[in-house]
């Protein structure tokens, strides 16, 4: 690798080979002319609330991060938290982004104000369906009067689905919560029948009609927040997430307001002051409620789906909340959040008693989604688990991954870059040998890395029926294999509708890098797996080629190793502060690597620790454009030519250019869409940003000629190994450090992977029982 000294460029003949990634040059600062348009070096290193890359867990990179901004200009600021302590401000400070981030929390509840783009894409119908899931787990809630029922047959919820796919095939106008949506088309919920156990007979009773809330909901919203104080603008929004009888249900307890993306406690607490004066207190059993359950949906932008009771209960202490434990035990009495025990796999009735935590017997409390979710993906990769060997894939294909396909139906399968092209050889030889065979993967970029022979198609493409194979009668997909690739990026949600949708007999092969990220939304999927060891997991020992892949290789044994690239494939360059990091990058971006690597502009990627900061994707995309693409910004902060990240769907970024806008909406030219993507006015402040930088978490699942991996000296709180890894490992064929954390660098990549996630998942998975010989 090459290390350069300050003001040196990849190109520069002086460049020596330096010891290792995180040596830094001992030659002086030679000074570098301002790149036209850069911005100055900016004084302020504090990271914007909720970006901040310094943050101590490094949660800060986690799903809570990776989407446009939303929710700070709607959501009402009428007071002060009563009594607050100090250690709540940062908090505070980061729920507006963390609400509008998992790579789109604005558009996370599936929002489409104005309702009139043009078609309807795969990112609304996944949407659909998970908000339509969401209201069938509020009336299962509001029905059930004992535990989560696992292992069922088709009722309930999973009859529910099932008859959604009927209204899609049918043609009827399906139900869901947002107008001109399409319906979900999510299978039935599969459980793992037993040996003889007759077919499951398809069920479509009617679909209900959407639900759209009426001019005269919104209006007594408005006239609601008026009197409290808060921004009219929300009344939308809050009616479309209460429901018709917002007005009285936000009259009646004002903290429900929570319930909107972008509104933080104090926020909410000045609202209820203002409505209720004096009849409100920080212990008011509506209050605690609504942040037991705040603190559960704040946790999952982080990528937990559960949270230990006693964090919860410290958590509340520190919001002033009088007693968190009667809070936590209100809230489980009421319904509002789900409590576990670890060694019980369903959740504990909500008596009160329940919520004690005992020191045998640790306690969770989680939401009702992620939990329905969990069960679900845990009984359907049990169902495919048990699947005995298959006399048609005998002699299909050589090698580990088809016999391990050949005799179980759930098979892991582990690699870099390179090991990609041994599950999509697999598939290539199941359709030579006459199976149905389908290679999914999490974004276009991979699409497109794989070459039109592989005939992949997206995950979010597959669940919609935008692509793919198509559904059998039943619902689930025609197929006798699928492969997903960048299976890390799974959340439990997406995991839980492609895991019921895979039939009896299919084989699903999950395939990833075990070291990079985990996914932008809840959970720990494969992950989770890998440690349950409940199927057949086969290692590649194809290594990524050159020295960008010798780096990485090292990272993830957790050695920042010395490698030799003669060609400049991996080049260090060092900066002092955030200011000259801004500087160096866009130098390298827009003149070193295009002139001595021969890598255009708009094949190289910026990638940095986090969206705020002096070194964070604002500021490089703001030097970025005043470089490439100077303008006035008159499309709401863009102008035709900018590169931009689109938050389609949350956890999901689309890479696209500004074309035009006109009262739809901005026009973007989108990699892998034939069409323009048209993105409502209303929503382009909430899911678009400038694309030149992106964080790792965005980045994932994807890859560049060449990329630039900018660590500021304020981001040394959010390093960790997974970030490292994946950061590094997002260029093809160059990767330039920005280097400004000195020894930060080795520490990350020698600790621990990453940040622990919550989940129950790997429990259940190891709760299974194993089948019963007969």
């Amino acid at each position: 690798m090459t290390a350069h000294p300050r003001g040196e460029n990849p190109d520069s003949p002086a460049a020596e080979p330096a010891a290792a990634v995180a040596t830094e040059a001992e030659s002086p600062d030679t000074a570098a002319p301002e790149p036209e348009g850069a911005p100055p070096a900016r004084d302020e290193d504090a990271a914007e609330a909720g970006d901040a890359p310094s943050a101590p867990d490094g949660d800060a990179q986690d799903a809570g991060e990776d989407v446009a901004d939303a929710g700070d200009e709607a959501a009402p600021n009428t007071g002060d938290a009563p009594s607050a302590p100090d250690g709540d401000a940062p908090d505070a400070g980061e729920d507006a982004d963390a609400a509008a981030e998992t790579a789109g929390e604005g558009a996370a509840d599936g929002e489409t104000p104005g309702g009139d783009a043009a078609g309807v894409s795969e990112a609304e119908a996944e949407l659909a369906a998970q908000r339509e899931l969401r209201e069938r787990i509020e009336r299962r809630k509001a029905e059930r009067g004992g535990p989560i029922a696992s292992g069922a047959k088709l009722s309930g919820p999973a009859a529910d689905l099932l008859a959604a796919v009927r209204a899609v095939e049918s043609g009827e106008k399906p139900a869901v919560t947002f107008p001109e949506s399409p319906a979900p088309v999510a299978a039935p919920r599969r459980v793992a029948p037993p040996p003889a156990a007759p077919p499951r007979t398809p069920l479509a009773p009617p679909p209900r009609a959407p639900r759209v809330a009426a001019p005269e909901a919104v209006a007594a919203v408005r006239a609601v927040l008026a009197e409290g104080g808060a921004p009219e603008a929300l009344a939308a929004r809050v009616a479309d997430v209460l429901g018709d009888a917002a007005g009285e249900l936000l009259r009646e307890d004002p903290w429900r307001l929570l319930a909107v993306p972008g509104v933080r406690p104090e926020q909410a607490d000045g609202f209820a002051r203002a409505l209720l004066g004096a009849g409100c207190g920080p212990g008011d059993p509506r209050r605690t409620d609504a942040l037991v359950v705040w603190l559960l949906e704040r946790a999952a932008l982080q990528g937990h789906t559960a949270l230990d009771a006693a964090a919860v209960r410290a958590a509340l202490a520190e919001r002033s909340v009088p007693d968190p434990e009667e809070a936590v035990r209100h809230a489980v009495a009421e319904g509002a959040v789900l409590v576990f025990h670890d060694e019980d796999e369903e959740p504990a009735e909500p008596d009160g008693e329940e919520a004690e935590e005992t020191a045998a017997s640790p306690v969770l409390l989680g939401l009702d989604r992620y939990a329905m979710a969990e069960e679900s993906l845990a009984d359907g990769l049990a169902r495919l688990a048990r699947s005995g060997p298959d006399p048609r894939w005998a002699g299909t294909a050589p090698g580990e991954l088809a016999r391990a396909v050949a005799a179980q139906g759930l098979v892991l399968h582990t690699g870099g870059e390179a090991a990609r092209a041994e599950p999509v050889a697999l598939a290539e030889a199941a359709r030579a040998a006459g199976l149905r065979a389908a290679v999914a993967v999490h974004s276009e970029n991979g699409r497109r890395r794989l070459g039109p022979e592989a005939d992949a198609v997206t995950v979010a493409a597959l669940l919609s029926g935008a692509a793919g194979p198509g559904r059998d009668e039943e619902g689930a997909f025609a197929l006798d294999l699928l492969v997903v690739l960048d299976a890390p990026q799974l959340d439990v949600e997406t995991a839980a509708m492609l895991v019921e949708s895979v039939p009896d007999g299919c084989r699903l092969v999950l395939s990833g890098d075990p070291h990079v990220l985990p996914s932008a939304g809840a959970g720990r999927v494969f992950g989770d797996l890998l440690a349950a060891r409940v199927c057949p997991q086969v290692a590649s020992r194809t290594p990524d080629p050159g020295p960008v892949g010798e780096l990485v290789s090292g990272i993830g044994a957790g050695e920042l190793a010395q490698v030799e690239a003669p060609g400049r494939e991996v080049v260090i360059v060092p900066v002092r502060d955030a200011g000259e990091a801004v500087h160096r990058t866009v130098q390298l971006v827009a003149d070193s690597v295009p002139r001595a690597l021969g890598v255009p502009v708009e094949h190289t990627q910026v990638i940095t620790v986090g969206h705020g900061g002096s070194a964070g994707t604002r500021a490089l995309n703001a030097a970025l454009k005043q470089r490439l693409n100077p303008g006035p910004g008159r499309f709401g902060g863009f102008d035709p030519g900018d590169r931009v990240a689109y938050a389609e769907a949350p956890g999901r970024t689309l890479q696209g250019t500004v074309v035009s806008a006109d009262a739809q909406g901005l026009h973007l030219d989108c990699e892998g869409r034939p069409e323009r993507v048209v993105v409502p006015k209303e929503r382009v402040e909430s899911t678009v940003r400038h694309g030149w930088a992106l964080t790792a978490h965005q980045a994932a699942g994807m890859r560049w000629p060449a990329a630039v991996a900018v660590l500021p000296g304020d981001a040394v709180g959010g390093l960790s190994r997974a970030w490292v890894y994946t950061a590094f490992s997002r260029g093809e064929r160059h990767l330039s450090v920005v280097h400004g954390v000195d020894q930060a660098l080795a520490r990350a990549v020698a600790g621990p992977p990453g940040p622990d996630r919550v989940t129950r998942l790997r429990g259940l998975l190891e709760a299974v029982p194993e089948p019963v010989e007969e």
